[in-house]
């Protein structure tokens, strides 16, 4: 059976107001239609059949505009930060539940066209607590944050990139649910430290991707993404 996958949709969006300040970013208009539309398509088209949105902010309106994902081929769940927010870590942590023992995440601004089954396979032969896909960047798109050894990420730093690091996060991953034990229920959280102490413990596989990264995080990338997408 294929892995569900956690799209990460809960945060405020600033970088993208006075637009995102009545509406989540994940339901701003690409293309003629609602981004996550967009998203959910391409993951069904990829045999992912499941989805559980991670919300916080305007996260009701998430649920209005997509319901339970029937009309779009796909069984769609939501799982609510509550009160306080509780970052991209805090956010998985609280819908393992929904989750189970592994699944995939994705940012709810991303638009990756990859082969995900093949992702979906390379974790399972790997027998490790999880995969990061990567890309090339070489600081093109944004700062490089990964360095790459032999098939495996041996050291993260979201916050402080270290010379030799070529490679970037490329926004979608795969985690097993046992990395999220040790964290607190209830309380905030940040998938990149998750993300640096599995490469220190050599437990993070790295699948390089090909084709480039599009992103509604921005405006410069929601303009990119409308201009792709549109054609």
């Amino acid at each position: 059976m294929n892995l569900p996958v956690a799209i990460l949709a809960g945060g405020l969006a600033t970088r993208l107001q006075p637009i995102t300040e009545t509406i989540p970013k994940s339901l701003v208009t690409v293309a003629g239609k609602p981004f996550l539309e967009h998203q959910l398509n391409l993951l069904l088209m990829n045999g992912l059949k499941k989805a559980i949105l991670c919300v916080g902010y305007l996260g009701e309106k998430i649920q209005e505009a997509i319901g339970d994902g029937s009309r779009f081929g796909m069984q769609v769940e939501y799982s609510f930060d509550g009160p306080v927010q509780l970052g991209t870590a805090g956010s998985l942590k609280k819908a393992l539940p929904l989750l189970g023992e592994a699944f995939f995440v994705l940012y709810g601004d991303s638009y990756l066209e990859i082969e995900y089954l093949a992702v979906q396979a390379a974790f399972r032969q790997s027998g490790k607590s999880g995969l990061m896909t990567v890309y090339r960047n070489r600081g093109r798109w944004d700062q490089s944050n990964v360095l790459v050894k032999t098939g495996l990420i041996v050291q993260y730093e979201k916050k402080n990139p270290v010379p030799g690091m070529e490679y970037i996060d490329y926004g979608l991953s795969i985690l097993s649910a046992g990395i999220f034990a040790e964290m607190p229920d209830g309380q905030p959280g940040d998938l990149a430290d998750l993300y640096t102490e599995l490469a220190a413990r050599k437990e993070l596989i790295a699948w390089e991707a090909t084709r480039r990264f599009y992103e509604v995080g921005s405006p410069r990338g929601l303009e990119e993404m409308d201009r792709y997408l549109s054609k």
